[in-house]
């Protein structure tokens, strides 16, 4: 089973561990109609030899979303790609950036980049097993690799197995010395080769990722390659994707205000309260919604230091809003995304 792109990859939000759950992706799709998103990285184990409806179950108003699975086991990940099409997702992808040690253990993650061959094989299993968008992100390289060389050859290996769409992240992985965290921000980034990658593979649909953290930003990428990925500015600020549907999908919909998106996010807050799960799973993510505007740290303060409480309830939701329309001690409430 050949899988086809039919999805619009023009913007997507990263994949981030502890932080795409399923209540990051329910807000950001109040932002965003149009915006792909991604799970975090469920391994090809936690699937097989757990509780599959922990890590897959979703809300119906995050599509389109992405499944992306951690492994190197061609028949795991197969596997695991068949759950993914049963449970509804719109593609499925494999990691191969993920620099941790942990990840490194497992023998996925970046590490993968060193084994095209293997790559390419779990990309064949995982398309035979489902009718799924089979998608690849990697790094433009690891350690001591010739960057250019090695991402093409690379990138020529996975695509002969049947991979027509890569999202990059235009760093190195440093395996050893440097913590996932560094390994987002030391290793420099290199647009120029993912741009390079584009040309010398003109069919295939390449999204670049990394240093991204404004939409003029990504506009200005796709000029050179097909979408863009935008990880923590995302999370950290999502009312960035406010914009995202009218300037990249030209989709002229009326954009949401932050009030709109809280106001939305309270009937979820509600419904997730009345079935048992504290609001704290859910506020957590909604720290950045006034990023950057006035009465922004009260709003943060407020859920941080309340959320958490055994009596929290989802009326400190409005409670907080209210104490950032104070805060901001003039009429023009801050409502649009700015």
């Amino acid at each position: 089973m050949k899988s086809e792109s039919r999805l619009n990859r023009t913007f997507c939000v990263a994949p981030m561990l502890d932080w795409t759950d399923r209540h990051t992706r329910y807000l950001l799709r109040q932002i965003s109609c149009h915006a792909v998103l991604y799970t975090e990285m469920v391994t090809t184990g936690a699937l097989l030899h757990g509780e599959p409806a922990r890590w897959l179950d979703y809300n119906e108003a995050e599509h389109p979303v992405a499944l992306q699975l951690g492994g190197s086991n061609p028949g795991d990940l197969a596997r695991c790609a068949a759950l993914a099409e049963q449970w509804g997702y719109d593609e499925v992808n494999l990691n191969v950036g993920c620099p941790s040690d942990r990840v490194q253990e497992g023998a996925f993650g970046a590490c993968l980049m060193a084994t095209p061959h293997l790559v390419g094989d779990c990309v064949k299993a995982m398309q035979d097993a489902c009718n799924l968008p089979v998608t690849v992100k990697c790094r433009i390289g690891i350690d001591d690799q010739d960057e250019y060389h090695a991402l093409q050859h690379f990138t020529d290996t996975v695509h002969q197995a049947g991979c027509d769409i890569f999202i990059v992240h235009a760093r190195k992985a440093w395996l050893k010395g440097l913590s996932p965290k560094e390994n987002r921000e030391i290793p420099p980034l290199n647009y120029p080769r993912v741009y390079q990658l584009k040309q010398d593979f003109p069919q295939l649909e390449i999204i670049i990722n990394g240093g991204l953290t404004s939409l003029a930003a990504c506009e200005a990428q796709l000029q050179y390659v097909d979408g863009v990925m935008v990880g923590r500015e995302a999370y950290h600020n999502p009312m960035m994707l406010a914009e995202v549907d009218l300037h990249l999908y030209n989709d002229p919909h009326p954009i949401m205000t932050r009030v709109d998106v809280i106001n939305k996010m309270q009937v979820y807050v509600e419904h997730a309260y009345e079935n048992g799960l504290p609001i704290k799973h859910i506020t957590r993510h909604m720290l950045g919604m006034f990023h950057g505007i006035p009465g922004g740290r009260r709003w943060r303060r407020l859920l941080s230091e309340n959320a958490p409480k055994a009596d929290a309830t989802p009326a400190l939701l409005q409670e907080a809003l209210m104490a950032v329309h104070s805060a901001t001690k003039c009429a023009d409430f801050p409502l649009k995304s700015d």
